[in-house]
């Protein structure tokens, strides 16, 4: 039976970076994963030479110069800058809402004539709401009911039926009217030609794809493929405070464990089971070098079953690299509603879940010698830095 410091049970950023930070600490690691390779959903097939993101886009953008630095020392980014296009009907608009977005929708030339257009069209929806329901004014102040009239609050008619509406109803398998308002907090709007969709100060996608910067983090830690956790046998010792784990291909005894599953798995859903939303895809290869012209295409109408085409190669490949790569790759992304035996991919952020999400982190925390981290870990939507941020201020 081989002992280890730390089993880490999912090895995707949150549990590889993890490992690195213990092993740098001069600790014994391992990295265990239900699936057949390592890297969690960042990870790429590599497909007509091309880094396919195989569980949809994944872009890293960051304000913490820190987290940059750190990922750049494991493999160096490339100047990749999220500009996604959207397409309605097959008219195509600008994201995120800009200047470019405000002319194709209005012809509009000048920053006042499009906060003139979006004033306009947030006074009329309100004034609708006021005579409609005039039970929802607090305080002298509209309170918008749901998500569709939070949005036409925010930007207006236009904007929201062409590029929110039935995005967001895809999205969430739900309509608009029946989504609750504090989805959205607040809709950017630029009053500049900037394209790029992310505030952030550092943006970029590794070269080499994920796996060389998953690979880079896992130097020196043992790996375990095809190793469902729930499949092993796991007791623990408060004597010793030392777990054992066995299973069919494992023996060992652990220090410590770090969780990056479903918190509510990890329980055996005693509490109830948590939702989710799932994403589904469809890849294919195209036979030109270029498909699409860009890397993230999103389709905002309902007469388009699928929310997303993602062209990997603009991810990687700029100017006449675009050309010397003769095929192209590309992903359409479909919304799902979550069911048993899927891999869960966003949590539900409404009342019931995040209660009984609660519920399950007080006995996490209760939980001997257990860390429970990640998006599934902690039932809480994480972008990919954020999540690095989170494991270097941990305590190893």
């Amino acid at each position: 039976m081989k002992y280890y410091d730390y089993l880490i049970v999912g090895s995707g950023l949150y549990g590889v970076t993890f490992a690195y930070r213990a092993m740098n600490a001069g600790k014994s690691c391992l990295v265990i994963d239900k699936r057949s390779h390592l890297g969690g959903n960042v990870y790429c097939e590599k497909l007509e030479g091309i880094n396919v993101h195989k569980y949809g886009a994944h872009i890293f953008h960051t304000n913490n110069r820190e987290v940059w630095e750190f990922v750049n020392s494991i493999v160096p980014f490339n100047r990749y800058t999220n500009s996604p296009v959207a397409n309605y009907k097959g008219k195509l608009y600008n994201l995120p809402f800009n200047m470019n977005t405000f002319y194709q929708m209005w012809g509009v030339t000048t920053p006042e004539q499009a906060q003139a257009k979006i004033e306009e069209e947030r006074a009329e929806a309100l004034e609708q709401f006021k005579q409609n329901n005039p039970q929802g004014i607090i305080n002298g102040e509209y309170q918008p009911q749901n998500l569709e009239e939070q949005a036409l609050l925010l930007v207006g008619r236009d904007i929201y039926e062409t590029l929110i509406k039935e995005y967001t109803e895809k999205q969430w398998g739900r309509k608009c009217v029946d989504l609750p308002a504090f989805i959205i907090k607040r809709l950017p709007v630029r009053l500049i030609f900037d394209n790029n969709y992310f505030n952030d100060s550092y943006q970029g996608i590794p070269i080499g794809g994920y796996n060389k910067l998953i690979d880079g983090l896992l130097k020196g830690a043992d790996t375990l493929t095809d190793c469902n956790f729930f499949d092993c046998q796991r007791t623990y010792d408060p004597q010793s405070q030392l777990f054992s784990v066995q299973g069919a291909t494992l023996d060992i005894q652990c220090r410590r464990i770090v969780y990056t599953g479903a918190l509510d798995e990890y329980f055996g859903y005693s509490l109830g089971k948590l939702d989710w939303r799932t994403v589904s895809f469809k890849t294919r290869t195209e036979d030109t070098p270029n498909y699409q012209g860009n890397a993230v295409v999103n389709y905002t109408s309902h007469d388009v079953p699928f929310t997303r085409v993602i062209e990997h190669k603009h991810f990687e490949m700029f100017g006449p690299d675009v050309y010397a790569c003769p095929k192209t790759v590309v992903s359409e992304e479909y919304s799902v509603e979550y069911q048993e035996g899927m891999e869960p991919y966003y949590p539900i952020n409404d009342e019931r879940n995040n209660d009984l999400a609660a519920k399950y982190r007080e006995l996490a925390e209760k939980e001997p010698g257990v860390i429970f981290g990640g998006r599934l870990g902690q039932y809480k939507y994480y972008d990919m830095a954020p999540v690095i941020e989170e494991v270097m201020q941990a305590e190893i």
